[in-house]
């Protein structure tokens, strides 16, 4: 038998993977057609690892309540197999039925469900619908660093804000859960809004069983093999481990070890020691026989086990908080805080915690041996009650009944239900393109870190990336600033999207307004929940489907930058050429604002696009700039800073820029790319260097027409003179060691390399375009020909070496306070006006 090479079986697994996704799409585009059945509650649990958490406590809940007799429940489950004692309990009951993750059952139970109970996320491409009720009820106070706070990219916690931002309710365990991990860690302040339920935690109802309570669960633990035999439990139970919940790190070995060294420093006539793994890693221990007699089956809800436990022992796993509604000691094993801590980031410091926390498990049996024999000690039993009066202050054993009555009863009168905190601050959502390296991303990021945080509430939104560049930037974007990605696709029927794109080709996007209406307003949906904003704006102005989505922000005021080369021009192909672009002008009378990055450029632009705006429309505003960080980054020697084929390898033109020499060194920066205009520049730069050998060009920058630009050089004969750098990771370093910027470009995006070489007080020469003749007017060096073409360039740098171009000092202070004031008045900011909390 033939076995395909690796390469070809990636390719067929990636087919066979677009294959899935688009069958599944169809499928959940279909059931999305269909009504709401209001008798179908779909619970999820961990992505279907089993019946498990809160949403397990309120099916059975719902189930038993005398009023909910004619509801029907559907359970996602991973694998019947692994959760054999829950299909054989409901095995002969109509009412409830199983499904698995992506199947046809599922994609129909997610659309047409009237009720949705999930403890984590449904996948990227769920939506809820009107008239769906969504309970997210998450799993457990945090005690390590969440969401934004583990300061990763946004990408990991992308699908995790759709769905709280898509929820009808959201459950705290208590007010440090609202706070912490809803308002602050996952940024749903001002614009989460649905309702946050604190009324305690449903799971933890089993904790405060009975005495026959206790003695059901000891004998139902001892019937899968755990040899209580009247013993007190010690539980372990610790977090998992690993960057990723979907990709957890086997520490089965570890866990094995640590679990026989406790039992042989213990009284195990009196104490058995039983293991509680997280659900993500079970599937390492499930099989081992190591762990026969000590691993306490995954369909067995923990709480349960919690009721019949003596002491836990934990280490970072929110369990702990949990089990202070008990009142029983608690102590933390904790061999490798230092890492754990180092990576993730604690909430609350260790000596804070309500028990000893201990690094082995020597250390650890002596303090079992402690609490054993004496109980806890004095100056733990004060922390535990302090944190049991914090985190623990509404658990009484009725929390399901009480969250059943809010969200299935609709009852709220005497409960504690409440929306998110709200300062008053106007909120703005800014779509900053893609956030590879490029003018626009510069200007995004510079205008995020100059805003006024206390003022405005900022958030972005970018399309998901694994590109190192992308994940580098967003890391760049000002820490106040929410960051939304776009995860997933839009929603929809392949019929639907074979006809936008048609539309598209033809340049009609019109039928957003009719016929596609629904599958837009529906991606917003899926985008941002029921968020409002004050402000929507398309920074990036260049793509058709941001450019239709930010149209659907409901009740936002809209503003659209205009990028020249695509509202009026063309944009270079794959092959570097001039391509015409399908036009998203058509768009543009949607808005409310279109903003052009000067003033003559928006008036050039009122005339232009006449026929889609009137010129009240038009508005300018400039981009921003950061000096400091432009002027730290020209300071690094240029020998260190220029990227070469090695780390140890500097290219010779590096050297001469670096060196005391008489040549004078002409710098542009910009995509090789036929809008940038490098071939006039080198036709300009070679009749230069005819009369003055003393002078070099050096081009900053990679693109589709290097090849072709080298061809040119070399036919010029100025090979030796015209410097292709290639990309540079900081290009400031070598503008600061030439002596004069040229661009011979009217390309736009220009603008920026124009004001960074200002910064850098380097005398300019620019070709007319409208941005220039704006900074004209302030007397700088600018030197703005009458057109781009060769002779007058040329003219531009013989004037430099006749010493006729000035440089004037910049002051970035003013010029960025009267850009932000030219960008809150360019989007309607400057008027009062606040709607996100309108309906």
């Amino acid at each position: 038998m033939q076995i395909l090479p690796r390469t070809m079986r990636t390719r067929y697994k990636r087919l066979l993977n677009r294959l899935r996704r688009a069958a599944a799409s169809e499928v959940y585009a279909f059931w999305r057609r269909q009504p709401i059945d209001p008798r179908v509650v779909l619970y999820e649990s961990f992505s279907g690892n089993g019946m498990l958490c809160n949403p397990e406590a309120i099916f059975r809940g719902v189930r038993a309540a005398p009023d909910f007799t004619h509801l029907n429940h559907v359970w996602v489950l991973a694998n019947e197999r692994a959760n054999r004692s829950v299909v054989h309990e409901f095995a002969h009951d109509p009412s409830v039925r199983f499904v698995r993750p992506n199947s046809v059952g599922y994609y129909r139970a997610l659309a047409t469900s009237a009720y949705l109970v999930n403890n984590a996320t449904f996948p990227e491409q769920f939506s809820k619908r009107a008239g769906q009720t969504y309970l997210n009820t998450w799993h457990g106070t945090p005690l390590k660093r969440m969401g934004y706070d583990i300061g990763d990219r946004a990408s990991r916690v992308g699908n995790v804000i759709r769905n709280f931002l898509a929820a009808d309710y959201l459950l705290a365990a208590n007010r440090f859960m609202t706070e912490q991990m809803y308002e602050r860690a996952h940024l749903l302040h001002n614009i989460y809004r649905g309702q946050i339920i604190e009324e305690g935690y449903p799971r933890i109802d089993y904790q405060f069983a009975d005495s026959r309570g206790v003695l059901a669960i000891v004998r139902n633990l001892e019937a899968n093999g755990l040899p209580i035999d009247g013993r007190k439990i010690i539980l372990y139970a610790p977090t998992w481990k690993g960057e990723s919940f979907a990709r957890p790190t086997d520490d089965a070995d570890e866990l094995i070890k640590r679990v026989t060294e406790l039992e042989a420093s213990i009284d195990t006539d009196h104490y058995v020691v039983l293991l509680k793994v997280h659900q993500v890693v079970h599937k390492f221990a499930a099989d081992r026989k190591e762990f026969r007699g000590r691993l306490i089956p995954n369909d067995i809800p923990t709480n349960a086990v919690l009721a019949a436990t003596a002491v836990l022992v934990t280490d970072y796993s929110s369990i702990f908080f949990d089990f202070l509604a008990t009142g029983r000691p608690i102590a933390f094993l904790t061999p490798d805080i230092d890492d754990y801590a180092g990576y993730r980031g604690l909430y609350l410091e260790p000596t804070e915690w309500p028990g000893p926390v201990v690094r082995t498990v020597s250390e650890l049996a002596v303090e079992l041996n402690i609490i054993a024999a004496s109980g806890q000690r004095p100056e733990i039993a004060q922390k535990y009650l302090a944190m049991q009066n914090k985190y623990s202050a509404q658990e009484d054993g009725g929390a399901t009944g009480r969250i059943i009555d809010i969200v299935f009863r609709g009852k709220r009168e005497g409960y504690s239900v409440r929306p998110v905190h709200r300062d008053g601050r106007p909120s703005m959502l800014i779509h900053v393109g893609s956030l590879r390296q490029s003018a626009i991303t510069t200007s995004a990021l510079n205008l995020l870190a100059a805003l006024d945080h206390d003022r405005y509430d900022v958030s972005v939104v970018f399309s998901n990336s694994r590109i190192p560049v992308v994940l580098h930037n967003q890391q760049q974007i000002h820490s106040s600033v929410r960051q939304f990605v776009r995860v997933g696709g839009m929603n929809g029927s392949k019929v639907a999207h074979f006809r936008r794109r048609l539309d598209w080709y033809r340049g009609d996007f019109s039928a957003h307004l009719h016929q596609q209406q629904r599958l837009w307003d529906e991606e917003w949906m899926r985008c941002f929940g029921t968020s409002r904003f004050d402000y929507a704006i398309d920074f990036s102005g260049i793509g058709p489907l941001w450019a239709t989505l930010m149209l659907h922000a409901p009740v936002a005021q809209k503003s659209i930058w205009l990028r020249n080369e695509s509202a009026t021009k063309n944009i270079h192909a794959d092959d570097g050429t001039a391509q015409p672009v399908t036009s998203i002008s058509s768009l543009y009378g949607e808005y409310d604002n279109l903003v052009s990055v000067s003033a003559e450029l928006a008036q050039r632009n009122a005339i232009d696009l006449a026929r889609v705006a009137t010129p009240e429309n038009f508005v300018s505003a400039r981009n921003v700039v950061n000096a400091a960080q432009i002027r730290s980054a020209a300071a690094i020697d240029i020998r260190r800073a220029v990227l070469g084929n090695t780390p140890d390898d500097v290219p010779w033109w590096v050297i001469g820029l670096a060196s005391e020499s008489a040549l004078v060194n002409f710098v542009t920066v910009g995509q090789l790319s036929a809008e940038n205009d490098h071939a006039l520049l080198i036709r300009a730069f070679a009749d230069v260097h005819s009369q003055r050998q003393d002078t070099r060009l050096v081009i900053i920058g990679t693109g589709p027409l290097r090849a072709r630009l080298h061809d040119l050089i070399c036919e010029l004969g100025v090979d030796e003179s015209v410097i292709l750098t290639g990309h540079q990771a900081n290009p400031y370093s070598i503008m600061a060691a030439a002596d004069c910027l040229v661009l011979a470009s009217d390309h736009e995006e220009q603008t920026m390399v124009l004001v960074e070489g200002r910064i850098l007080d380097l005398p300019v020469i620019s070709v007319a375009f409208d941005s220039a003749r704006d900074f004209r007017r302030d007397e700088s060096g600018l030197v703005a020909t009458a057109t781009g073409i060769d002779p007058e360039v040329a003219a531009g740098m013989r004037a430099y070496l006749a010493g006729s171009v000035p440089t004037v000092k910049f002051n970035e202070y003013d010029y960025n306070a009267e850009s932000v004031a030219q960008f809150l008045n360019a989007i309607g900011a400057t008027a009062a006006r606040q709607v996100s909390d309108r309906a």
